[in-house]
């Protein structure tokens, strides 16, 4: 079997992108023990501060995304995206890495190419079903590109897809308490309806207004609400909290997303690769507000994919206020309608997403 030595993975600006990469990561660390991984990612970006703390090392790219509304602005984005190259080339140059993982983000464009200007392998993970403009270019190249949706295999060459899965948070997997033990640690009554809302680490504007608009139509109805407002909008939330019960908490991050998930009944969250894997390998029911806020409304192409199945309900963004908050309660109140969602949305799951990658990963050195 190849020997792997030397690899780069390159990519993050989200939770999203990054999880997935540290979990790639953790599985080649695992089954190559003395195995030398180097990150590459965006400067400023999350991934700088995650990285490390997960274990790695990571260098970083001055490359940031185009200004689709001030396009005069873009003149420094190529600037940024120059000089991006070149350091890109500098560091394949002198880490000689064996092969190049791509998860998506702003420096997965410049590191995989790079890398394949150099005849060094190089593997995509998509986790879209509808791939941004980087990976479609980067992906004409590649050696294999690993998706989480049979939808994607139509952008990219024939014959190089492969249908792995996203890779997940293990953590999220291990929670070993029944959902009404982990209602009860969150301080919840176990014998009552909970939703989940989660908008990223970030928060997410629309879910957030929608949700202080109606806090009072969860406690009519009896339903407890755990809301994760994201650190952004920490300032904002309390007021929108005075008069309510003990069944309605407000946090801007969960610490134990494992536990918030198995004690939910219906999660409402953005429609992200990385948060639909987690809801498919928990089979947790889910109304999806996709972000219009991304390139190519690839989020919105992810729900309509679960919906498709049954899997998934769906509120757009600008319908959200209007609608969001009765939706939530309305699909609650239905358990029947939740079982059909869940076992939809596990059936779905791929699992054992990161060891499949790795097995493309070693596949493709050694076809290399």
């Amino acid at each position: 079997m190849i020997e792997l030595k030397k690899v780069i993975i390159s990519g993050g600006g989200t939770g999203g992108h990054i999880f997935p990469a540290v979990s790639i990561a953790n599985a080649l660390r695992k089954r190559f023990p003395d195995i030398d991984i180097l990150f590459v990612g965006a400067e400023g970006r999350m991934e700088m501060e995650r990285v490390p703390k997960a274990g790695y090392p990571i260098v970083g790219l001055p490359v940031s995304g185009f200004d689709r509304k001030h396009l005069l602005r873009n003149f420094k984005v190529l600037w940024r995206l120059w000089k991006s190259m070149r350091r890109a080339k500098s560091v394949i140059k002198s880490f000689k890495p064996q092969v190049a993982v791509g998860v998506g983000g702003y420096a997965s464009g410049p590191t995989l190419k790079a890398a394949q200007k150099k005849g060094i392998p190089t593997v995509l993970q998509e986790q879209n079903s509808y791939p941004g403009v980087t990976n479609k270019m980067l992906g004409k190249n590649a050696r294999v590109i690993c998706t989480a949706y049979e939808d994607a295999c139509r952008f990219f060459p024939e014959g190089k897809v492969v249908l792995t899965g996203n890779p997940v948070r293990a953590a999220l997997l291990d929670v070993d308490l029944t959902q009404a033990e982990a209602k009860s640690k969150l301080g919840f009554d176990p014998a009552g309806p909970l939703v989940l809302v989660v908008g990223g680490s970030l928060g997410a504007r629309t879910i957030n207004r929608s949700m202080a608009a109606g806090l009072q139509q969860f406690v009519d109805n009896g339903i407890q609400l755990l809301w994760q407002t994201g650190k952004a909008y920490e300032n904002e939330i309390p007021a929108a909290l005075n008069g309510m019960p003990g069944s309605i908490k407000a946090t801007p991050f969960i610490d134990d997303m494992g536990l918030a998930y198995r004690a939910a009944d219906l999660v409402v969250a953005r429609a992200g690769a990385g948060t639909i894997s987690e809801l498919q390998l928990l089979g947790k029911a889910v109304l999806l507000v996709p972000s219009p806020n991304v390139a190519e409304d690839h989020q919105r192409k992810n729900a309509q994919a679960l919906v498709n199945h049954q899997a998934a309900e769906m509120v757009l963004d600008a319908d959200a206020p209007a609608r969001l908050t009765a939706e939530a309660i309305a699909l609650v109140k239905q358990p029947q309608r939740l079982k059909v969602m869940s076992d939809a949305i596990s059936a779905m799951a791929l699992r054992d997403s990161a060891e499949k990658i790795v097995d493309e990963i070693i596949k493709a050195v050694a076809e290399a």
